[in-house]
């Protein structure tokens, strides 16, 4: 998917419980860590991206400011947003992360519950 097709009909689901840049964050990082938005892949301006989500742009902001902390992209002032490379580590914690969100789905966790049982067993000792 190059930076002009992105987000391609993907479009934030407006009535989820889960916040619409965390929704955009999400497929930020699943089409990074699939392959489809390459390394080095351009993703468009805020304000651009914001028109063609209908959502403000205060929301594609964050969602890429989370992501650049995270490691997934970084921004380059003027020349704009792009994706990251990631290490093999993030991988296979990415293929976890799947598997144990596929895994809460099948029992009919809500987004909030998942992450409540998964913040309780990262801080057991």
């Amino acid at each position: 998917m190059s930076p002009l097709e992105f987000p391609g009909s993907w479009r934030p689901n407006q009535s989820s419980t889960v916040a619409l840049y965390e929704q955009l964050r999400l497929r930020i990082i699943e089409l990074a860590d699939g392959g489809t938005l390459a390394v080095g892949s351009k993703l468009p301006a805020v304000r651009t991206l914001a028109e063609k989500l209908d959502v403000a742009p205060h929301t594609v902001a964050r969602a890429y400011k989370e992501l650049e902390a995270a490691g997934v992209v970084a921004t380059r002032g003027r020349n704009g947003t792009v994706v990251c490379a990631r290490d093999d580590r993030w991988s296979a914690l990415a293929a976890v992360a799947a598997s144990y969100s596929a895994a809460a789905k099948a029992q009919g966790a809500s987004f909030a519950e998942a992450v409540q049982l998964l913040a309780a067993a990262y801080d057991a000792d």
